[in-house]
């Protein structure tokens, strides 16, 4: 539930309070704690560059600016065989800017009008226990996997209900297993079901109205309080890593994922990065779920450049299936599409640039094309077409009053035929004060 300035004032202090008082007298539990404060100022534009039509409707632009306060506190563990800790994040959303008509953009939660809410907060934690190197976490929680990867790129992070177990036993092996029952999106302060993304409807003459080509069969509904991963990664040699996933949002679909990543050495300050990429995706009983996913990505490294070719394929009756607002594993997810549509086939060519190579550390760059084709729209429907142009430049300051602030500007054009046309910026600004 969103709360008023003084719940959330209240809630924000009792955190802080219950991150101050020593009620473990265990020395490891106090001594290994971290916590810092996050502050996030991002302003988001989204303009529609084609006009409002009987087959394109939709409002013209999106234009929001919101500052966030992130507070984020990890202990560390109690002494003992089995070690006791707990993990609490106090988050903060205060809207700067974006009135009816222009809300939409994922930074701020919707208040019913057409516009969006002034503030929104919560409060997240997650107990957890460490038995040698084996650790369970249980309440609220960031993943980042291949089955499962929380959104953080707007002004709060998503964050999953559920639990977590990470086992590193055995050297160069990671288990990695989970179930989650409940999500809160990066815009919301409710925990809620969880939901297929990339899906569409089908009409009465068959047509789908989205490219993916997903859609639930016989009127079932399109929730799912059940997601479970079990998977994991095994360091095969010093440059070679394989990565096995499998995972299952209940009753809507079911997937198998795998990833190869191999670091060739090749001179001094060079190398070659090959990551290949492949999922399988089968319907749980309540769509139609039914994709091949395969990418693959080529990195060259010279000193301060990288150089990247990528390409990705799309097989099946439908898209590639992911939980909704989560962050796909493909390699052709960008700022703006995934493109990861029915039957769609896309390259990428990316350039990345770190300054500090030629004297400028904390100063990045990176710009990369899209081009994506072939997409099955459905019986005497055009093939879609797509691309997308992105550019992100990036500064931390180093030293002196302004260090570790951080700016950040990222630009992208997307063109489509199937989906309205977009140009956008991001400006964020961010700064961590560390508190322990």
């Amino acid at each position: 539930m969103l709360k008023t300035p003084i719940a959330r004032a209240v809630a924000l202090a009792t955190l802080g309070a219950s991150l101050t008082i020593p009620t473990m007298a265990h020395a490891e539990f106090i001594k290994d704690s971290k916590a810092g404060l996050e502050l996030r100022n991002f302003y988001f534009n989204r303009d529609f560059r084609e006009p409002t039509s009987d087959t394109v409707r939709g409002q013209n632009k999106i234009d929001e600016w919101a500052q966030g306060f992130l507070l984020r506190y990890e202990s560390g563990f109690t002494e003992g065989t089995v070690g006791f800790g707990l993990d609490a994040m106090g988050l903060l959303g205060v809207k700067l800017d974006g009135g009816d008509g222009t809300a939409g953009s994922g930074l701020l939660p919707a208040d019913g009008s057409g516009g969006s809410q002034d503030n929104y907060s919560h409060i997240t934690y997650a107990a957890k226990a460490r038995i040698s190197k084996t650790t369970l976490k249980v309440g609220d929680l960031q993943l980042k996997n291949m089955a499962i990867a929380s959104s953080d790129s707007r002004l709060l992070p998503q964050t999953f209900k559920g639990g977590q177990l990470n086992s590193m036993e055995i050297g160069g092996l990671t288990i990695d297993a989970g179930y989650l029952n409940r999500v809160n999106n990066r815009d919301s302060t409710n925990n809620e079901v969880m939901s297929i993304s990339n899906r569409g409807t089908v009409n009465s003459s068959g047509i789908r109205s989205n490219a993916s080509g997903i859609v639930n069969t016989g009127g079932a509904s399109n929730e799912s309080k059940d997601f479970r991963f079990l998977g994991g990664s095994y360091k095969v040699m010093d440059n070679l890593t394989a990565s096995y996933y499998h995972s299952k949002l209940e009753d809507l679909y079911k997937q198998h994922s795998f990833n190869l990543v191999h670091v060739l050495p090749l001179a001094d300050k060079q190398s070659l990065k090959t990551d290949l990429r492949y999922a399988r995706s089968k319907d749980d009983g309540n769509t139609n779920v039914d994709n091949n996913a395969f990418g693959a990505m080529v990195t060259y490294a010279l000193s301060g450049h990288s150089f990247g070719l990528g390409y990705q394929q799309m097989d099946g009756d439908t898209g590639f299936a992911y939980v909704g607002g989560t962050d796909p594993f493909l390699v052709n997810y960008v700022q703006i599409g995934h493109f990861g549509n029915r039957d769609e086939k896309s390259w990428q060519a990316r350039y990345d640039f770190n300054f500090a190579s030629v004297g400028i550390p904390g100063l990045t760059f990176m710009t990369r094309y899209l081009s994506g084709d072939n997409v099955e729209r459905g019986a005497g429907v055009a093939e879609g077409k797509e691309w997308e142009r992105n550019t992100d430049i990036a500064y931390v300051f180093q030293d002196g009053a302004l260090k570790n602030l951080g700016i950040r500007w990222r630009n992208a054009t997307m063109r489509s035929n199937f989906a309205r046309d977009v140009d956008e910026n991001r400006l964020i600004v961010s700064y961590t004060l560390p508190l322990l």
